[in-house]
């Protein structure tokens, strides 16, 4: 169980982990079942919350991401707050345009930034594998792009002049911090199945 109701992030997460388990459903499957709300203290508390909410709720295997944006030129922010730096329920747009405005005037060479992905899988309560990755990049001067979700018209990723909005699926795979999370997790599950 994906303990998300984001979309975006219960589509990416569900591609990423195919595979993994015989079905993948998310909290949008099953809208009655509460999350706690995102703490300030760091992404792990968060992620793992919200599988253990999940896995107390249904006893199934639960997966929690938290996420966020690294900006180096205002010392991390929005980070742990990505999701609601314009407020708790603003739309990605104005997100992004709040960030923009945050920037501006900050040349190209400064809007160094990364995305940091936190998974927790609680398979019961007593066993937990939390994987932690990022992806580098900077933030460009303007949104580009259709696709993705969050910051992803904002974000080039290091190595790309492309967005992630700009990426399709499988190029934002290769490059992204979900990705390169999922992988990790993949990883971990794995060892300790054997």
């Amino acid at each position: 169980m994906l303990a998300t109701r984001n979309a975006g992030k219960a589509s990416e997460l569900a591609r990423l982990l195919h595979g993994m388990a015989e079905r993948l459903e998310s909290l949008r499957d099953h809208p009655t079942i509460p999350l706690p709300d995102e703490g300030e203290t760091s992404y792990r508390e968060n992620a793992l919350a919200k599988a253990r909410a999940v896995n107390g709720a249904l006893g199934v295997p639960a997966l929690g991401d938290d996420s966020g944006l690294e900006v180096d030129a205002l010392d991390g922010a929005p980070g742990i707050r990505s999701a609601r730096y314009a407020g708790a329920l603003a739309p990605d747009r104005l997100h992004n345009e709040r960030l923009l405005e945050a920037l501006r005037g900050v040349p190209l060479e400064r809007r160094t930034a990364r995305f940091r992905c936190v998974l927790a899988m609680v398979l019961a309560p007593d066993d937990e594998v939390v994987v932690e990755a990022v992806s580098e990049g900077r933030i460009a001067t303007g949104p580009r792009g259709t696709d993705g979700f969050g910051y992803d018209p904002l974000f080039e990723p290091v190595g790309s002049s492309l967005t992630f909005a700009e990426m399709p699926g499988p190029a934002k795979d290769a490059l992204s911090h979900r990705a390169r999370a999922a992988i990790a997790l993949r990883a971990a599950v794995a060892s300790i199945w054997r």
